[in-house]
């Protein structure tokens, strides 16, 4: 019961928004207002699913093929990520300044629902039906405000949406024609398979737009700064783990040694690399934060990686990834639900600006953060693995890098934010206060889910010296880069982002994209001129060799004689007749 409860309430609220324009108007204003307040109230059911349910398969026979879900060890914590985050984005969506709420609250439940039912599938059609109805749900979200911006990213979000869903479905009907439709059997289905390397491809490619990995990130930046800043929130902490957890019930890790993992951790570190330059190239910080979000995936891609390469550290990557997604997740989301969060009254700024900066403290990793957990069970789970596999770099040593590109990245966040116009109003407390518990929570149930899970049942010591030094020199490192750049650059060029092209040009939100729809725009103007000329020679042409003048005018006669019906026809009868003739010959002469 308590499963259809889960799915079933928020359905109802969306369907109650619905029904709403059949009433009465101030009805209809009443109901969408109490639906748009207390829409938090929709994943309460789902709250209480975690923490009740226990970890059996449930089926419903009559549903769909037989629609299956469980809360593993994968879906549970991060289900209670979900929970959370889309609570949050749902109390801060009445108050966002952002036109239509209810319609925005009503998008959001529904991407909830689908969002859940990706983590919690049990079987191949349910995991589909819910990926797919969140990714294009997500569609709304991102061109709610209706600008021009936001078609843009949305026409950009749909091309990469549909390039993606394409891959995963191709990958889908290989893994069932594999015998794949149990998720807990899809691994094994995968690499038994003839097509095992081309389901891997399509799986890594299909995923990787939902995850954001480079070079399929293009629309993360420019959904980003589009949404409205809840939306935000869930597309960034919640949705793109839609993608890690496709790779994690599909690849089949610790199957065999997978020829893509090396070539996939390249490009997962190399992705992880090149978004720091970039973002620290931006003014607007949702930007800057999906850049961050771009090479944390980036970090987790290269878990995903190893688990391939590797097979016998595939079970400590694959919960090392879970509870870093957990972290990531909650942190993201208190970061850019803060950036309205700064709008606030003047005496209130101060907290706010210490509990962000403890949200950006855990993203980066510094000790005695959730992020400290995370990134330490990494570093465990990778082990001794290097890249290249023979003689190379040991990964454990290359993955702390990427929180000193976090620490540029949110150090110029801290920036942009400081300088951000504000507009003071009220704020609800109890929401203010279940934002100010979701930037202190993670750190506990980050530390609960590394002790509980083999085979990463270690966690850090929190005040151990030497972990302390491995955990916190690439904040100190970034930190000093950041304060070396503010004091010997000339202003404004730090304070107004203009800090790397000599002329101030900034790199666009989107960066290869940018080029992509220049490379476009050149290609449809030269094909337009092609063809051009190509139809004024043709013209030419038509008319050196045009016919006599009545030849022309009897074949427009004889052409608007076949038009008529009456002609068509007797030719029809004639042709049928011709034909039954022809038949009946060769029939009797056979």
């Amino acid at each position: 019961m308590i499963w259809w409860i889960a799915a079933g309430w928020p359905l109802l609220l969306v369907a109650s928004l619905m029904a709403s324009g059949v009433v009465p108007r101030s009805t209809a204003e009443r109901l969408r207002d109490r639906v748009s307040r207390f829409g938090w109230l929709a994943v309460v059911p789902a709250g209480i699913l975690c923490v009740t349910a226990d970890s059996e398969t449930v089926t419903v026979a009559w549903m769909l093929l037989g629609t299956s879900v469980a809360l593993d060890d994968i879906a549970r914590p991060l289900l209670a990520m979900a929970v959370v985050l889309y609570g949050l984005a749902l109390s801060f969506i009445p108050r966002s300044g952002t036109e239509r709420p209810a319609l925005l609250s009503g998008l959001v439940m529904v991407c909830f629902v689908a969002n859940a039912g990706v983590f919690v599938a049990a079987d191949l059609i349910t995991f589909y039906l819910c990926f797919t109805v969140m990714s294009f749900a997500g569609y709304g979200l991102v061109v709610h405000s209706g600008s021009g911006s936001a078609r843009r990213a949305g026409r950009i979000y749909l091309v990469m949406t549909v390039l993606g869903e394409g891959a995963v479905l191709s990958a889908m009907v290989l893994v069932a024609r594999a015998g794949g439709m149990r998720l807990n059997e899809s691994a094994a289905a995968v690499a038994a398979s003839p097509d095992r390397d081309l389901i891997i491809g399509l799986l890594l490619v299909g995923f990787g737009v939902k995850a954001g990995t480079v070079p399929l990130h293009v629309w993360l930046p420019l959904a980003h700064p589009a949404a409205p800043t809840p939306a935000s929130a869930v597309l960034s902490g919640a949705m793109i783990k839609a993608g890690l957890v496709g790779w994690l019930r599909f690849l089949p890790f610790g199957e065999s040694e997978v020829g893509w993992g090396t070539a996939f951790v390249a490009l997962a570190l190399l992705g992880g690399f090149l978004a720091v330059p970039v973002g620290l190239l931006q003014d607007d910080p949702k930007v800057i934060l999906a850049y961050s979000s771009i090479s944390q995936m980036g970090f987790l891609a290269a878990l995903v990686g190893v688990a391939l390469a590797i097979p016998e550290v595939a079970p400590a990557c694959a919960i090392a990834a879970v509870i870093y997604a957990v972290h990531h997740g909650l942190a993201k989301g208190v970061l850019f639900l803060g950036v309205q969060m700064w709008d606030v009254e003047r005496w209130r700024r101060w907290p706010v600006a210490v509990l962000m900066t403890l949200a950006g403290l855990s993203v980066i990793g510094a000790p005695l953060t959730s992020g400290y957990v995370a990134k330490y069970g990494a570093k465990e789970a990778v082990g001794a693995a290097t890249f290249p596999a023979s003689g190379g770099i040991a990964l454990a040593e290359v993955l702390p890098w990427v929180g000193l590109g976090s620490t540029l990245l949110l150090a110029r966040f801290a920036v942009v934010m400081w300088r951000r116009d504000r507009a003071p109003s009220p704020t609800p407390v109890t929401r203010d206060t279940a934002w100010a518990s979701a930037a202190v929570v993670p750190v506990a149930a980050a530390g609960w889910l590394a002790a509980s899970h083999e085979p990463l049942s270690s966690r850090p010591g929190w005040f151990d010296p030497g972990t302390w030094w491995a955990q916190g020199w690439p904040l100190l490192a970034g930190l000093a880069l950041a304060v070396a750049a503010a004091l010997t650059a000339r202003r404004p060029r730090w304070n107004d982002s203009r800090i790397a092209h000599p002329h101030g040009d900034v790199v666009p939100p989107g960066d290869v994209v940018t080029l992509e729809e220049r490379l476009v725009r050149s290609a449809g103007k030269g094909l337009r001129a092609i063809l051009h000329r190509l139809e004024r020679l043709a013209a030419g042409v038509r008319s050196r060799l045009a016919p006599p003048v009545s030849l022309v005018a009897a074949v427009g006669r004889v052409q608007r004689s076949l038009g008529a019906w009456e002609v068509s026809g007797a030719v029809l009868l004639i042709l049928i007749a011709v034909a039954i003739g022809w038949a009946a010959v060769n029939g009797g002469a056979t």
